[in-house]
């Protein structure tokens, strides 16, 4: 067997593989003892058929066929085991001369394990970034204090303004005809918000409880119901309840009212500490995405088109799993974004690409830099996992997985890396100060989240997987390609 080995786009090896023709002529034999066994021939025991009957019951290329197949397979394994190649997928295949008589020729490309050439991840000229707090930030967090703090008084001697809460009556008709969804008894709108049709709240300014107003409207050209873009309807609407939000003052009792507080200067000073934890807490996350972003920028390797299909497929899972959240329909979705799954997947595309190459560039200069995580961290991990989302089974039967455990040492193994760095370069820069997190950082934190949700939902290999010992390269391997 003589194979030629020769690299290819997108992280991928071409093998040009030729098997002498007395190894066909053998597989041929073979195939027909195969087919013969597996075909029951009218006039002949299992395994008695000769070739050309077989081939007149089976087809003229059947028995060709059959040898070629399983001649393929074999010279194709053979020649990953002689030159060390452990694919991340099936192999696209390409017959080049299969003929009787003669050497049998094909070629096959494989995407493998891509090769992560590193440039500078450590001398960089920038740092942190605190945004400041000033008086004006503290004053937005106070007001929106109060706001979430007002109640709502009914509005008897006056009619509805922008900013009301108001619950309304309206049928809607389009040539003289209801139609679905144009009809409600009781629906509560904050006059102003647009939450209807673009301009129906505006003819509600004004009217009073009780009273009724009438109006046409057209909908917009985009508008979900198709069979109502663009058309014009008219309405009679009237308002049931109408209230308006009193806000308290914002005084002293306020503040106390707030908790521990002796007055508002105390409840003022409060917020601006708060605000600046936040601000150092925000420094230090948009300190890290740029040393990240450095790195990968640095980088040169070829993505492999498996690894970024697995994330798309994780990206769309994670908006499957937020939709949920919000209680939306993945259907209604589409519709009123008119999109579909292909359109999604191509906008999560050049996302996915972003995300595995930075994953894959984090763990090569993880192992470059001697990072190790323990067992014990892992098993850490998952033990948190277990108290915080047991009742998510598939969650916890995920991190429990090899795929699962490789997650999150990889997860683990990026974060201390990147972590690492930011306090390495604080210790170079005393005069900057201490940049602290405000999150959670105890076991389970750093690994758990939508992503987690949506590997586990797709029993998902870590891309960074590939960047481990030989062994472990191996198994990560054969996880992405089943």
């Amino acid at each position: 067997m003589n194979v030629t080995t020769s690299p290819a786009p997108k992280s991928s090896i071409l093998l040009e593989i030729e098997l002498p023709a007395e190894r066909l002529s053998r597989a041929i034999d073979e195939a027909v003892r195969a087919l013969s066994r597996r075909n029951r021939v009218p006039g002949f025991r299992p395994g008695k058929a000769p070739r050309s009957i077989l081939e007149r019951f089976l087809g003229p290329s059947a028995v060709l066929d059959e040898a070629i197949e399983k001649l393929v397979e074999t010279g194709y394994r053979a020649a990953l085991i002689e030159g060390d190649i452990r694919p991340l997928s099936n192999a696209d295949v390409e017959m080049v001369q299969a003929e009787e008589g003669k050497p049998l020729i094909f070629k096959a490309t494989v995407q493998v394990r891509p090769e992560v050439k590193l440039g500078d991840y450590r001398n960089f000229s920038f740092g942190p970034e605190v945004a400041p707090v000033d008086d004006e930030k503290v004053d937005k967090v106070i007001e929106e204090l109060v706001d979430q703090n007002a109640t709502l008084s009914p509005v008897e001697d006056r009619g509805a303004q922008k900013g009301d809460y108001a619950v309304i009556r309206f049928a809607g008709t389009r040539d003289g005809e209801a139609f679905e969804g144009g009809t409600s008894d009781r629906m509560a709108v904050v006059i102003g918000e647009d939450r209807l049709i673009p301009g129906f709240e505006e003819h509600l300014v004004g009217l009073k409880v009780g009273e009724t107003t009438e109006f046409d409207i057209t909908f917009p050209e985009d508008y979900v119901e198709a069979s109502l873009a663009g058309n014009v309807a008219h309405f009679s609407s009237s308002i049931k309840e109408l209230r308006e939000k009193v806000r308290p003052p914002i005084d002293d009792d306020f503040a106390q009212s707030m908790g521990n507080y002796a007055d508002l200067a105390a409840l003022r000073d409060n917020v601006r500490v708060r605000l600046q934890g936040n601000a150092l807490d925000g420094a230090r996350h948009g300190f890290a995405d740029k040393i990240i972003e450095y790195a990968a920028d640095n980088a040169e390797l070829e993505l492999p088109d498996i690894l970024i299909d697995q994330e798309v497929e994780v990206m769309h899972d994670e908006l499957r799993g937020t939709l949920a959240r919000q209680g939306i329909p993945e259907d209604a979705y589409m519709q009123i974004t008119g999109k579909n799954h292909d359109d999604l997947h191509a906008d999560f595309r050049p996302g996915a690409e972003k995300r595995v190459k930075v994953l894959l560039v984090l763990s090569r200069i993880a192992e470059a830099e001697g990072i190790v995580v323990p067992e014990e961290d892992i098993a850490a991990e998952i033990e948190s996992a277990h108290r915080r989302y047991g009742a998510d089974k598939k969650l916890i039967a995920y991190f429990e997985s090899d795929r699962g455990r490789s997650y999150i040492k990889n997860s683990l193994r990026r974060t201390r890396l990147v972590e690492g760095m930011i306090d390495e370069w604080l210790a170079a820069h005393p005069e900057f100060g201490p940049l602290p997190h405000l999150e959670e950082t105890g076991a389970g934190a750093s690994v758990v989240g939508g992503t987690a949700q949506a590997s586990a939902s797709l029993g998902a290999t870590d891309p960074g997987s590939l960047m481990d010992s030989e062994d472990e390269v191996a198994e990560a391997v054969a996880q992405v390609a089943d």
